[in-house]
């Protein structure tokens, strides 16, 4: 089972977004036969093994193995991955572009970049694993807390000119076989993460029921 599995294909990516399925995908991260996932989800054996089949017709999820009970023989399934991210390229002509409006200080473009990064990975792991090859990467992730704005500000001019050093000193456009590489750095704030709901008070007790004098 791969970390990640990148869908490029559209009609995959419609089969991963059906709710059902992606629940079926979440519970084949161990493997099980369709009646143990109609199981594991409370749903019936035979929309689950439909489910199932449409799964294993886009290469979501694999035949793990065959079971003999009998006269039957039971197919257990697991996902061909543990998560799954869809590529840009599923959008075709509509998918972002950062070529068209390149703004360093535009959050669209930074997403724009974001897209790109998943779409050119995502083909570069697919043409890996056919060749049974590994793909060369290098990423850096932190966080960063700045106390004004100008800081920020601050901070992103010089790690332009730092990543601008690297890439100047580097860079050779004639070098027999070479290869190119793309470098993407971005900076944005981490979105708020809502506090926990507080816990609801208790209900006052109900004051008795008045009761008339019978006399």
């Amino acid at each position: 089972m791969l970390d990640v599995a990148v869908i490029e294909e559209p009609a995959a990516a419609e089969a991963s977004l059906d709710p059902i399925r992606a629940r079926i995908l979440a519970a084949l991260a161990e493997p099980g036969s369709a009646a143990m996932v109609a199981t594991r989800l409370g749903l019936p054996r035979q929309k689950v093994n439909y489910h199932l089949k449409e799964l294993e017709r886009h290469q979501l999820v694999e035949l793990a193995e065959e079971r003999r009970k009998g006269n039957v023989t039971e197919r257990v399934y697991r996902a061909t991955a543990a998560s799954y991210v869809i590529s840009p390229s599923v959008l075709a002509a509509v998918s972002p572009d950062p070529s068209r409006s390149p703004d360093q200080l535009s959050a669209r473009w930074l997403l724009a970049l974001g897209s790109r990064l998943v779409q050119e990975v995502g083909a570069l792991l697919t043409g890996a694993s056919r060749a049974g090859k590994r793909v060369a990467s290098f990423g850096i992730d932190a966080e960063v807390r700045f106390a004004s704005a100008a800081d920020r500000a601050a901070f992103a001019e010089e790690l332009s000119e730092a990543v601008a050093a690297l890439v100047s000193r580097y860079h050779d456009e004639s070098a027999p076989g070479g290869r190119t590489h793309r470098v993407v750095v971005g900076l944005h704030q981490i979105p708020a993460t809502p506090p926990p709901a507080a816990p609801a008070p208790p209900a006052a007790p109900a004051p008795p029921a008045s009761q008339e004098d019978p006399r």
